[in-house]
């Protein structure tokens, strides 16, 4: 059996659950005759060390030891402001990089970076997992197969059930930045066009810290595509029924809906409708939990050279764009376009 050695830098709350996914990673590739080893590390030590000892994982003291124990691919899920100079250590040694999104705090952070993973020929794939989740790939086959006809407008929804602490809010550049940026990128991929100019608006209703900090806690992006087709994506950081992740599309010939289901967090005002009837989800690792699987093992495919990159730094640069566009838009109160 053909092993893998994963290398993850990070540890907090999406780090611990890419190493928790190993193991599930595991019985997916058992029957390619595969499997992934694991060794992790951690400015907090003490808590990465019970991490490790706890996943069966070996711990290192630095990310410089961690790069030089014969890893095949690098994790990084650290904090954004760390993703360029971790992005760049991996691509030095020669190795596949996977990195949560987004490749920098901004736009003009990234482009070095675009510029350095080219010169040295690198490998880095960037986590954007709805790109792996079922109801996404359905409705880009949908949209592909020519079934839902042109399309005349796009709905997309984000809404967490609670928000992140304030302390986190306070650097990660904005709403659209740290959570509608996975909409921009979802609309690019599935419809394979560029978004032009946005439109925003934002509110705050909750917590006065958000506000205080520079961010919205709720807001809405009017978005306009290079061939006219119009549409909305919203966002929230109070969506007290549930974590509320959605995508309408409508066409000429069908309309299809992406996080329809048993477990959708609303209620039907609707006499005698029952529907939805499941507990809704409460975090985006629970809604997307089989696309973090399904993430991990395309970074391990890619890693093996048999599958080609499913989302380059390139791609979510493009995303950003679009947010960064988006907060602009929400400070000066007028369009923006994307600097394509």
């Amino acid at each position: 059996m053909k092993t893998i050695t994963l290398g993850l830098v990070g540890v907090g709350r999406i780090g611990v659950m890419h190493a928790t996914n190993i193991a599930a990673l595991n019985d997916v590739l058992a029957a390619q005759d595969v499997r992934v080893e694991l060794k992790l590390t951690d400015v907090a030590a003490d808590h990465a060390r019970t991490v490790a000892a706890g996943l069966g994982a070996e711990f290192f003291p630095s990310v410089e030891e961690l790069l030089a124990a014969g890893i095949d691919g690098l994790l990084i899920a650290t904090g954004t402001a760390t993703h360029p100079e971790l992005i760049k250590a991996g691509v030095d040694v020669g190795i596949p990089v996977f990195c949560e999104k987004p490749v920098g705090v901004n736009v003009e952070e990234s482009l070095p970076i675009l510029e350095y993973i080219r010169e040295k020929g690198g490998t880095v794939q960037i986590g954007h997992q709805r790109r792996f989740d079922a109801g996404y790939l359905e409705a880009k086959r949908a949209y592909d197969a020519g079934e839902l006809g042109w399309i005349h407008s796009l709905r997309a929804i984000t809404g967490d059930m609670t928000p992140p602490p304030v302390e986190f809010l306070a650097t990660s550049g904005g709403l659209f930045r740290d959570c509608s940026v996975h909409d921009f990128d979802i609309l690019r991929w599935l419809t394979g066009r560029e978004i032009v100019e946005v439109y925003s608006r934002g509110s705050n209703n909750g917590d006065p810290a958000i506000g205080a900090v520079g961010d919205v806690d709720t807001a809405l992006a009017v978005i306009t595509f290079d061939d006219g087709t119009v549409g909305t994506v919203a966002a929230t950081r109070y969506n007290g029924a549930g974590h509320d992740v959605r995508l309408e599309i409508q066409g000429s010939k069908g309309s299809v809906m992406v996080g329809l289901d048993g477990q959708s967090a609303f209620r039907s005002a609707e006499a005698g409708i029952a529907f939805p009837a499941g507990t809704p989800h409460r975090t985006f690792a629970e809604r997307f939990g089989s696309a973090y699987v399904a993430e991990l093992q395309a970074f391990v495919e890619l890693i093996q050279g048999t599958r080609t990159n499913p989302c380059t730094p390139e791609d979510a640069v493009a995303a950003s764009k679009v947010a960064d566009a988006a907060q602009e838009s929400l400070l000066t109160g007028a369009p923006v376009r994307v600097a394509l």
